[in-house]
């Protein structure tokens, strides 16, 4: 079936800033006296603030400030994008350029809050590409349960199978196979386990990649 609609998330899939917040936590937790380790920060990946705030006192204990380090380091990402610019991911502008010109309707969803994604696509300068958002805070269930991306195929007026979802977490490819919609998974600091990638319909390298599999679908159905 020819598609319709492609579903982008943002952290590490469209903004090149997984790395940027992993530096954050890195930083802001030996202030209080913590260390943030690599492989537990990948946990964390696709999901929303109040579930990563748990899970970082469950973590580290009850006692845990996640939610003075969340802050702080939402603060630490602002002003590393005020300083150095929005970071984007390689081929990002050629795959909006491109399914823009093919009239997809083009949809954000992540598990962000709404004035956070807004802010930074703006800042990016690529929101004008996109024809809604779904976010974190607007939904009951996130990642990895289905809602954002069923949400996101209402707001563009398309059936799941009319569309693709591009993400690079598991949470997000465990979330798009829920919603039985085709995930191109484009890893970002974590390749997806075995298992996660039977959930997929294809892994790209980069967003040129994944341009290039869209591609060759639309070959099939002309």
């Amino acid at each position: 079936m020819k598609k319709k609609a492609v579903i982008f998330d943002m952290d590490g899939l469209m903004i090149d800033s997984e790395r940027v917040t992993y530096d954050g936590y890195v930083k802001i937790c030996r202030e209080f006296g913590y260390e943030m380790t690599l492989d537990f920060y990948k946990t964390l990946l696709g999901l929303r603030i109040n579930v990563i705030s748990q899970k970082l006192k469950e973590h580290f204990g009850k006692f845990f400030p996640s939610e003075e380090i969340i802050r702080r380091v939402h603060i630490y990402i602002e002003e590393y994008f005020q300083e150095k610019g929005v970071p984007l991911k390689t081929g990002l502008q050629e795959i909006l350029q491109y399914l823009k010109s093919r009239d997809y309707k083009l949809i954000v969803a992540t598990s962000t809050a709404r004035i956070r994604a807004e802010k930074i696509l703006k800042n990016a300068g690529i929101s004008q590409y996109f024809d809604g958002y779904v976010c974190g805070d607007e939904v009951v269930n996130g990642k990895p349960d289905k809602e954002i991306f069923i949400k996101a195929c209402e707001k563009a007026k398309v059936k799941p199978e009319e569309a693709y979802v591009l993400e690079d977490s598991e949470m997000g490819i465990l979330a798009a196979s829920r919603a039985n919609i085709l995930c191109i998974c484009v890893p970002d600091m974590k390749y997806p386990s075995e298992e996660m990638e039977a959930k997929t319909y294809k892994v790209a390298n980069n967003l040129l990649e994944a341009l290039e599999i869209i591609k060759e679908d639309e070959k099939r159905f002309e």
